[in-house]
């Protein structure tokens, strides 16, 4: 019995091991970009992009809710942080121009979203998610990649490092996910601002607008929003609110006239 349990383990823990496979993307500019992968079983799956001067790990309690919910994902490290250092780290990055390394970090995107479609997916099934810094880049992204299934920011600006974000929510109609803290008045007033942006461009019913009052990026989501943002990959846009508005032609209001004044023939 007791050999029996002890098998029974080891294949629950080789399943485990392979359902979630540490990967090496290539980017065309030459970065060798870490990521794991989760296949899990739905038709769907979300990018997972980290803030500056972090790594993939950030991700940990995020990554693991999508495992328990059978939600793929593929986290990455993006160029010059955790393991994708093979060209340099962040910190020896020019921190303006249009081309330094963090806009750039729109080509680690492009690498991620190739392998999902290698996989089987179309890019109409891949969600984008980035907190801080790669909240602009998965904005900026949408340049590339206009027809994903969708895009959460979280505590996303109109710009830092020179990485700016509504270049690519002007070019999206898909839906939106914000997530923002009140605390910092003028980051809170940049996400207002995205927002407003992605609702004229995304329309009524596709914008999520989440605020909290405290803490950012990743600590934010994974205390205020966590449930909210799964919720969210699941359904992220409204039902269309159809008009209960008829309209009538002028045959139909003349016929309603005819009845009318019929009804009072017998009077």
């Amino acid at each position: 019995m007791r050999k029996f349990l002890l098998l029974i383990s080891f294949c629950l823990c080789f399943t485990g091991v392979w359902a979630q496979n540490n990967i090496a993307l290539s980017t065309s500019d030459g970065w060798i970009i870490a990521g794991t992968f989760f296949r899990g079983e739905s038709g769907n799956c979300v990018i997972l992009l980290h803030d500056l001067e972090k790594s993939r790990a950030e991700f940990t309690t995020l990554a693991e809710k999508l495992k328990n919910t059978n939600i793929c994902y593929l986290s990455i490290d993006l160029r010059g942080n955790g393991y994708s250092t093979n060209k340099g780290k962040y910190d020896s990055f020019e921190k303006t121009g249009q081309k330094n390394e963090f806009n750039k970090m729109t080509e680690d995107v492009t690498s991620a979203i190739k392998y999902l479609k290698d996989k089987g997916f179309d890019e109409e099934d891949i969600y984008l998610l980035g907190t801080g810094l790669a909240a602009n880049v998965a904005g900026k992204s949408l340049t590339k990649h206009p027809n994903i299934a969708g895009i959460a920011m979280i505590t996303p600006s109109l710009k830092q490092r020179d990485v700016v974000t509504l270049s690519g929510i002007k070019n999206y109609k898909g839906p939106v996910f914000i997530g923002v803290s009140t605390e910092d008045r003028k980051q809170f007033m940049e996400a207002s601002f995205i927002r407003n942006a992605a609702f004229l461009h995304s329309g009524a019913g596709k914008v999520t607008f989440q605020t909290a009052y405290n803490l950012k990026g990743t600590a934010m989501l994974n205390k205020y929003m966590l449930p909210t943002l799964i919720q969210w990959f699941k359904t992220p846009a409204l039902p269309e609110i159809k008009s209960d508005i008829v309209t009538i032609s002028t045959t139909e209001e003349q016929t309603v006239e005819q009845d009318y004044a019929t009804s009072f023939d017998g009077d």
